[in-house]
């Protein structure tokens, strides 16, 4: 099977992260500014960034309704951070016009780790994962209500946070609160941790 074409909303957030990291996966990278590059891919990812500012430039770019029926086709779409925001269904603490994609039926509180200063790092068990992964959270949402079709692949183990949700999937869409993109080396393996890039990667095949 020929390596899927994977996009990434390239109006604002941890782009080139991303990029880097499914092209090391394999799969075909793509910056995705225009509905036409929507258009050319199979899944998508919603990097972290700003929620609200990702929203209004991709109304600038054309790009909002494409996206939402693209979604809404539950085309295969992975949300880190302000991804996971987009993605869900119900946000909480947001701002006045905050706008989301929707398609996950999740509950959301922005910010909830705290500001930039809260940002840290932890180890977690994630589903479909031998081994934890090192996740980085920076100004990041946690998940307050999962729906009855929404799997939980990663929970916070220790400390105030404990047992809250940070990973989740309900079919072909799937969102983490932190940013598997900046992860470093995993285990013994070396080099950038791209586990979960590559099952979003497998997902988007499994979804062909």
């Amino acid at each position: 099977m020929p390596s899927p074409v994977i996009g990434v909303l390239a109006v604002q957030g941890d782009v080139r992260e991303h990029l880097h990291a499914h092209e090391r996966t394999g799969a075909t990278a793509l910056a995705v500014r225009r509905p036409e590059e929507l258009a050319r891919c199979r899944g998508l990812v919603l990097p972290g960034g700003e929620s609200t500012t990702m929203i209004k430039l991709a109304r600038n770019f054309d790009l909002l309704e494409p996206l939402r029926a693209r979604i809404d086709a539950r085309m295969p779409t992975f949300g880190t951070c302000a991804g996971m925001i987009l993605l869900a269904d119900e946000i909480l603490d947001g701002t006045a016009d905050q706008e989301p994609l929707g398609g996950i039926d999740i509950t959301v509180r922005r910010n909830a780790f705290g500001r930039q200063v809260d940002s840290f790092e932890t180890e977690l068990a994630f589903k479909g994962l031998e081994d934890p992964v090192h996740a980085v959270f920076i100004r990041a949402p946690w998940v307050e209500r999962v729906g009855p079709e929404v799997d939980v692949l990663a929970r916070v183990e220790a400390g105030p946070a404990a047992d809250t949700i940070v990973a989740v999937r309900q079919g072909a869409l799937m969102a983490t609160s932190f940013h598997p993109e900046v992860s470093p080396a995993a285990t013994s393996a070396g080099g950038p941790d791209d586990r979960i890039h590559r099952l979003f990667v497998d997902l988007v095949c499994e979804s062909a």
